[in-house]
């Protein structure tokens, strides 16, 4: 790596860890760009080499710990070898882990949006892409060892689905009050098992088979 490179990755960590803790210190955003590049003794200018607004440091911190999850996992030499729904409950509650290290930050951001529509789309659209290929992976091999139902002009909707559960886990974390949140592990552990039951094959896909099979046995 390039001493420039190197230097514009550290600007652009400080960046986002005084950002992070600007927000915890003070429970708001900083009023503007020009005044938090200022406190970081830079140029409103040169914040905007790395950040096109608060925003987008948000959808970064999302990225990161997104990213953060995924090298976990990978690095657990027992993950190939995982099911498909062992490899959605063990992205799950790693994801957890990562989010617990953020909890104050996270409060603090979306802890009054929780009631909005869509409080959250905005600083997750990187995620919720990089989510959804990761999901289409699972959905694949999951199909691919018969754990999943390949259902024609459903299954293809399957990412968007554990998309949703992913929103409903994240929001059920903010809420849980419960001792090492065990409330959301058991959440993540029946909605997962829950989608799974629903995604694998079930006694109508059985029936539609056999319907298939005596029709085209006429």
């Amino acid at each position: 790596m390039t001493e420039a490179k190197k230097n514009s990755g550290d600007k652009k960590q400080l960046i986002l860890e005084e950002y992070i803790s600007y927000i915890l210190e003070n429970g708001k955003e900083p009023s503007s760009v020009f005044k938090f590049a200022k406190g970081l003794k830079m140029k409103e200018g040169e914040f905007y080499q790395f950040f096109t607004s608060f925003e987008a440091i948000k959808e970064s911190v999302w990225e990161i710990l997104f990213d953060k999850t995924i090298k976990e996992l990978q690095s657990q030499e027992v993950y190939p070898g995982y099911s498909s729904r062992e490899k959605l409950l063990g992205f799950f509650y790693t994801w957890l882990e990562e989010l617990k290290g953020k909890r104050s930050y996270l409060l603090s951001v979306y802890s009054g949006r929780m009631k909005e529509r869509n409080p959250f789309m905005t600083e997750m659209k990187s995620f919720k892409e990089k989510f959804k290929s990761f999901a289409r992976d699972i959905v694949l091999e999951g199909k691919e060892t018969d754990e999943i139902a390949d259902r024609p002009f459903i299954t293809d909707r399957y990412d968007e689905a554990l998309w949703l559960q992913v929103m409903f886990v994240f929001q059920f974390w903010m809420r849980d009050t419960s001792p090492a949140f065990e409330k959301t592990d058991a959440a993540v552990e029946k909605s997962v098992n829950l989608a799974f039951d629903l995604m694998g094959k079930s006694a109508v896909d059985s029936f539609v088979d056999f319907a298939k099979f005596l029709y085209q046995s006429k």
